[in-house]
């Protein structure tokens, strides 16, 4: 049925939702909106196929949960996210909805809700957001920061600069190195999160109110998974154990503990670029960022590492929600955790944020980089710590002591070296610098 967009859809439960709970004015994600449409749209046909639901009134049910999970009714869904903790308020919220839209003889609880509870239904919709996110948004922007650092890498690969440990001199590495590593860490991060899916992908579906299936059929589950399988593309899964999957949300705090260490590996990777990126004359100076806007609004000429503040702010959000992620996971009390509204705010934030922040990475911040050539040469050529490749023929102490005296009189390293009876040949063989990056002795 065609409805006005002002048109009110809820119902009774809905509105005394909305005055319980007037806390953020931030509603629940609607990527869970979504889908509690889509699984009430399958149970709504499951129930048909099963002999429990009239077929008019199940299709009438199934196409108006359709529509919800097409986003045509997301302003019909006003309820706070702080709401009651096993989401039973937007649960009700969706029943009243689809069954206003499915029209008259549509009971929200006996018809929308049949075969179901709020203890199994909203938590499902909240695993299968945050699956679907994961697979279709997130993983496709890691591979692609992923393969913008692989190519940086490649390019890079001969370009010799100073090595740094504890934010001082260290010996040689390339840019190259630097960059596969940046890459390796994406990579890595992709594969936590890849490893987290399949738990996510545990739904508690036909568990009803505490996981022992009262008042849903036996096939009811398996077929409204099928259902959501052949219309999605996700592999959603049955759980391993019905009590498990509803008593707690284990897999949701495992998915957001890979997000926070996705989030700690962009923190270093964003800190190095921005540092290797300073100057131009004053800094380290061995990269050139993409120059995307002014950077200050009184200094003339001055232009910030912009992409990589964002990263920066974007994974200490996402480090923050974990913590209320984990928290809300604590809060499992016998067969129900009733935290579920906020782990689902902070786990899908944190996944459309990071989706949407290393796309940008990637676009406007790595595939732009520039090696500065002189800067890294200068750097290399800089570092005492080279003289590390010397402890092979005159020992650490004679190696040290050369050092210190370079460092004092501001002389340069070979200078002093042979000073010191090094012989001319040797030092050279030795402090080829592009062999120190290999690891050559």
């Amino acid at each position: 049925m065609s409805v006005q967009e002002h048109e009110q859809l809820w119902g009774g439960e809905t509105t005394k939702a909305v005055a319980n709970f007037p806390v953020s004015g931030e509603r629940i994600p609607v990527s869970v909106v979504h889908w509690l449409g889509r699984i009430k749209a399958a149970a709504a046909r499951v129930n048909a196929e099963l002999g429990l639901l009239d077929e008019d009134l199940a299709e009438r049910i199934a196409a108006a949960a359709d529509q919800v999970a097409s986003g045509e009714h997301d302003d019909q869904f006003p309820i706070d996210v702080f709401q009651t903790g096993s989401g039973t308020s937007s649960n009700m919220n969706a029943n009243e909805v689809i069954a206003t839209l499915a029209g008259d003889g549509v009971h929200a609880n006996d018809h929308v809700n049949m075969g179901q509870s709020s203890n199994d239904v909203f938590p499902s919709a909240v695993h299968l957001a945050a699956l679907d996110q994961a697979t279709n948004e997130l993983l496709p922007a890691l591979d692609r920061l992923e393969q913008a650092f692989a190519q940086k890498a490649s390019e890079f690969h001969d370009i010799v600069k100073a090595g740094r440990t504890h934010l001082m001199d260290a010996v040689p590495v390339t840019l190259g190195q630097e960059f596969s590593g940046y890459a390796a860490q994406i990579r890595l991060g992709a594969k936590r999160v890849r490893n987290a899916l399949p738990q996510v992908a545990q739904i508690p579906l036909g568990g009803t109110a505490t996981g022992t299936g009262l008042n849903t059929h036996k096939e009811f589950a398996g077929r409204v998974r099928a259902r959501l399988i052949e219309t999605t593309g996700l592999d959603i899964r049955e759980p391993e154990d019905p009590f498990e999957a509803q008593g707690n949300r284990d897999a949701l705090v495992e998915l957001s503990g890979a997000l926070k260490v996705l989030a700690v590996s962009l923190t270093k990777i964003a800190n190095d670029l921005a540092l290797m990126g300073s100057g131009p004359r004053a800094g380290i100076g061995e990269l050139y960022l993409p120059e995307l806007q002014k950077g200050s609004s009184i200094m003339p000429g001055k232009v910030n590492p912009v992409i990589p503040e964002v990263v920066l702010q974007v994974s200490a959000q996402v480090i923050g929600n974990d913590t209320a992620i984990t928290i809300g996971g604590l809060e499992g009390n016998f067969e129900l955790n009733v935290r579920v509204p906020l782990i689902a705010r902070n786990l899908l934030q944190s996944i459309g944020l990071l989706a949407r922040t290393t796309t940008i990475f990637a676009e406007k911040c790595v595939e732009g980089i520039r090696a500065n050539e002189e800067g890294a040469r200068r750097s290399a050529e800089s570092t005492l710590a080279a003289a590390t490749a010397l402890n092979p023929v005159i020992g650490y102490d004679k190696g040290a002591e050369i050092v210190k005296e370079a460092a004092s009189s501001g002389r340069m390293l070979k200078e002093v070296a042979l000073e010191m009876g090094v012989d001319e040949e040797t030092y050279d063989k030795a402090m080829d610098l592009r062999a120190m990056a290999r690891g050559n002795t």
